[in-house]
């Protein structure tokens, strides 16, 4: 499982030009899938995500997490963080978990965050265009095996 994570001051997604998921002052999440992820997996990753400290504090250091500054997030799916380009300069997929598994997983992700806080989502599979004020900028990859 890879998540890019990014600090944001808002974050949007839009599909067919219609506005389905919007926060404020928190984390937005691009969320991606292979085929050896297991609930395990995502128990990891939502507890790495929601304890992450890169807020700051009063002192103007990254010590806080999106659970102490009550923050919400907007999770969106993208298979294309699986892009292996290794050879010639098409990006390969195979490592992508296919639709069907990866929606199932992306579900139960989204709703492992929502026990903790706020989470807002993009559509899975759809087109979507992904807006977002990133504060820092603080932008990290986190992967779980």
């Amino acid at each position: 499982m890879r998540v890019v994570v990014q600090r944001v001051k808002e974050s949007t997604v839009k599909v067919d030009n219609k506005i389905v998921g919007q926060i404020s002052n928190g984390l937005m999440l691009l969320v991606g899938f292979t085929d050896t992820d297991t609930e395990e997996t995502l128990n990891k990753m939502v507890s790495k995500i929601v304890k992450l400290r890169i807020f700051p504090d009063e002192n103007g250091v990254m010590n806080k997490s999106v659970l102490d500054i009550s923050g919400s997030i907007l999770s969106v799916s993208q298979f294309t963080l699986y892009a292996d380009t290794k050879k010639g300069n098409r990006p390969s997929y195979i490592k992508a978990l296919n639709g069907e598994k990866a929606t199932v997983l992306y579900d139960k992700f989204n709703e492992k965050l929502r026990s903790y806080l706020p989470v807002e989502t993009g559509l899975f599979g759809a087109d979507m265009e992904v807006s977002l004020t990133n504060m820092g900028p603080t932008t990290i990859l986190l992967e779980m095996e």
